[in-house]
């Protein structure tokens, strides 16, 4: 079993599901193939190379959505959508979710493991009730957080971090969804949404904007490092998905009193979504046990152990809100009742050769070496090819 899930609240939570496997396949031995480091990109590039030379591992974690289409366009992963049925995931999961997951011809590649929401705007409340500002973290739109991010310079805190370039991507998204609302924002990935425009110009100013605010350390951190700045005190803000709440957790943080987690400025209203996922690649070396971790995988108690560790939230409807923290809490009754756009960052909205483009796109701009002009013309580029 191939995952990136080598530490951390990750690791726990993967713990906890091969406590549930063992459970109830106690006959299939499980070997587990984490591969540390750069937020899955090291684990990425190793899988890549087996892949290619045909020694794939039994399953293998993905990011469920346009992530998967390079592996089904290369002929590399099997439909489990039968599974689904034989399972009985297609009552158990909503059907929103079931669309998104879903080719359009109807297959589905992989079954997910949880559910994320990127779109989380996390804060220290004392920093910002030291430099005079609302502890709530609330903002209905961008303009109104810059103006207190440029408070929080002229106090002299690092108003907002952020960290290596996938981390810049996520905080991209959210400006995206910020400016254009859900709808033209889910156009930027359908061809709907003109790449040109003078509406996304301007969410790229505001993301230049953002980003003059931000630690000169960034390009040397990973996302840990960034969110431990906001616990330390050293930065009043940092957009991040929900994985960031275990780092609170872990060290005895408590929401509402030594941090903050409401949605992203101008994102209330919209769940930015994601979602690990295992699948079944072509030539398993033992599909069978590959179809047992899938079946625990989607299983009610696999969801809510894993997802009581990781910080996530269960893909099932019938999971009991109260196993979870009021974190969680929250995010299960968003997931149900906001409106759901597909996570750029992290593989639900584009395939990876869209997403790497993106990806170099945003670390010229970042480093200056390309201005705003050349950036958009490279983002239009990599959503068009």
């Amino acid at each position: 079993m191939f995952t990136w899930w080598a530490a951390g609240s990750e690791k726990a939570g993967l713990d906890a599901l091969v406590g549930v496997f063992q459970e109830q396949h106690p006959d299939i031995e499980f070997v587990n193939g984490a591969v540390a480091g750069g937020a899955g990109s090291a684990a990425k590039d190793l899988l890549q190379t087996r892949l290619q030379a045909q020694d794939p591992p039994d399953t293998f974690q993905a990011h469920a959505g346009a992530e998967l289409q390079d592996y089904i366009d290369a002929a590399q992963i099997e439909d489990v959508s039968g599974l689904y049925e034989e399972f009985g995931l297609t009552d158990a999961f909503p059907a929103d979710l079931v669309e998104r997951l879903s080719t359009e011809d109807g297959a589905i590649y992989s079954i997910p493991s949880n559910i994320h929401r990127a779109n989380v705007l996390w804060a220290n409340p004392a920093v910002l009730e030291d430099a005079g500002l609302d502890p709530s973290g609330e903002y209905e739109d961008l303009d109104a957080f810059i103006a207190d991010l440029e408070e929080l310079d002229e106090a002299g805190v690092t108003p907002i971090s952020v960290a290596t370039t996938w981390t810049q991507v996520h905080l991209l998204e959210t400006v995206l969804l910020a400016d254009l609302g859900a709808q033209a924002y889910s156009g930027l990935w359908d061809g709907s949404t003109d790449w040109s425009s003078d509406e996304v110009t301007g969410a790229l100013e505001d993301f230049e904007t953002i980003m003059s605010f931000t630690n000169s350390d960034r390009d040397g951190l990973d996302w840990p490092e960034a969110t431990q700045q906001v616990i330390d005190g050293q930065a009043a803000f940092n957009i991040m998905g929900d994985w960031a709440v275990a780092a609170f957790e872990e060290q005895d943080k408590e929401l509402g009193t030594d941090f903050v987690a409401v949605a992203s400025p101008g994102t209330a209203g919209t769940f930015d979504f994601l979602a690990d996922s295992f699948t079944l690649p072509v030539g398993a070396p033992h599909p069978e046990g590959t179809k047992a971790w899938l079946e625990t995988i989607g299983s009610l108690e696999g969801q809510t152990a894993f997802n009581a560790a990781k910080g996530s939230i269960p893909a099932r409807t019938d999971a009991d809100p109260a196993d979870f923290s009021e974190y969680q809490q929250g995010a299960i009754e968003s997931f149900a009742n906001d409106t759901i756009v597909s996570s750029l960052a992290h593989g639900a909205a584009t395939p990876v050769a869209t997403l790497n483009a993106i990806s170099d796109a945003t670390s010229k701009f970042t480093t200056g070496a390309s201005d705003l002009d050349a950036f958009q013309t490279e983002l239009a580029t990599a959503t068009q090819s």
